[in-house]
């Protein structure tokens, strides 16, 4: 059999995407100019950055730094705010061709709940609730993602107004327990979870200027040094709960995403690896998969779906 005649399709929250890559929340900064470069690419889905009600300048650049393990970055949820930012993923979503998970972010519920009316009103295919930002805290004094009590009041709150639109929640590893948190979001009524966040934050100095590289001087980890991480917190999470998880964290290649998937995930967040091996990655990885697929005569890839548990 042909490599190119292999079905990378999966259908998840009762959405099919037609390969499982899906481009995380934050890495494309501009919408709709950077999601499109990534669907030309062969993203299966795309995450917009996540919206808040007000907009926000963000932090000082530089906002990411390289490092060699992966990234520093601190952008600080740069964006329009909620009325420009509903406009521009309004006409997003009438023109993409692959699902779209519409991302928003809050440092209370009362703005959750504002945020999602406003989304909700555009009939997105999926809605995802970023309660997980490293270094904006909440009306709760950390993260709503920190704890499992206040992760579950924001989720109960927006899945009231979301109805039947499929509502994930994106994660941060920063706890003693994600899998805790986790399972509190779906008793909440959460339809999957989306794992991991940066992990950190964490700094790095330039020792010649003597000060801290980043404009904000911390920031969030990502890229490859964090995958270890991002496998242990989906496998964990993956017990705890029964459903959908998007997985992402140091994804780099096509062996990267059969690890996150047998891991537990259905879906996989390739968004580091967009900045040093630019966007032709997604093809590549479809690629090797399909090759993958084929040598170990795998008809779909929910074959291998948790299959490190069994």
């Amino acid at each position: 059999m042909d490599v190119k005649d292999h079905n990378l399709s999966i259908t998840c929250y009762g959405v099919t995407f037609p390969n499982p890559l899906v481009l995380p929340s934050g890495i494309a900064q501009e919408i709709p100019k950077d999601h499109e470069r990534a669907i030309a690419a062969g993203a299966g889905g795309i995450t917009t950055k996540s919206l808040a009600v007000e907009p926000r300048e963000g932090y000082p650049p530089p906002r990411v730094i390289r490092y060699e393990h992966g990234y520093l970055n601190a952008v600080g949820l740069r964006g329009p705010g909620k009325d420009k930012g509903v406009e521009l993923i309004r006409d997003f979503l009438m023109r993409c061709p692959v699902p779209v998970i519409v991302s928003i972010f809050a440092a209370s519920v009362a703005d959750f709940e504002t945020l999602a009316e406003a989304i909700i009103s555009l009939n997105p295919p999926i809605l995802e609730l970023n309660v997980s930002c490293p270094h904006v805290t909440s009306e709760f004094g950390k993260p709503l993602g920190m704890g499992p009590e206040s992760s579950a009041v924001a989720v109960k709150a927006v899945k009231k107004l979301a109805r039947k639109i499929p509502v994930i929640v994106k994660l941060t590893p920063n706890v003693p327990d994600i899998a805790e948190v986790a399972k509190a979001c779906e008793d909440a009524g959460a339809d999957g979870i989306s794992a991991i966040n940066t992990v950190g934050p964490g700094m790095i100095i330039d020792i010649k200027m003597r000060k801290p590289k980043l404009g904000n001087k911390k920031g969030g980890v990502s890229g490859e040094g964090i995958r270890p991480i991002a496998i242990r917190c989906v496998y964990d999470i993956y017990e705890a709960v029964s459903i959908p998880i998007i997985g992402m964290g140091g994804v780099t290649t096509w062996q990267d995403v059969v690890e996150m998937m047998m891991a537990g995930a259905t879906l996989v967040g390739v968004g580091s690896a967009t900045y040093h091996r630019g966007m032709s990655v997604f093809e590549e990885i479809k690629i090797g998969l399909q090759r993958y697929m084929e040598k170990e005569k795998i008809k779909s890839l929910t074959e291998i779906v948790g299959s490190a548990h069994r």
